[in-house]
């Protein structure tokens, strides 16, 4: 099952996602999606130098699946974090 990485953007605490190319993006469609261990530890390396660098903060890795070309997260809590609230904006108090 492949994994990607995860992490929260410290400038302004949005959760973002590690690229191949080694950028942190917000769409977690653009996530480098991870099948092997040697890899997989290469990225985590690289990404303790961003957390280092103070670029992001709470690296963690991530079972996805694969779904209709999307990438989705295989816990609920992830799932969240990548498409937002589970209840419709137009449902909670102040929606316009």
């Amino acid at each position: 099952m492949p994994e990607i990485l995860t992490a929260n953007r410290l400038y302004d605490g949005d959760v973002v996602y590690r690229t191949a190319m080694g950028d942190w993006v917000a769409d977690v469609d653009a996530a480098e999606l991870i099948d092997d261990a040697e890899r997989l530890a290469e990225a985590e390396a690289a990404a303790q130098a961003d957390v280092k660098a103070s670029k992001v903060v709470d690296v963690a890795k991530i079972p996805v699946l694969v779904a209709d070309g999307r990438v989705v997260p295989k816990r609920l809590r992830e799932r969240i974090r990548a498409f937002g609230p589970t209840v419709k904006s137009d449902h909670r108090p102040g929606a316009v």
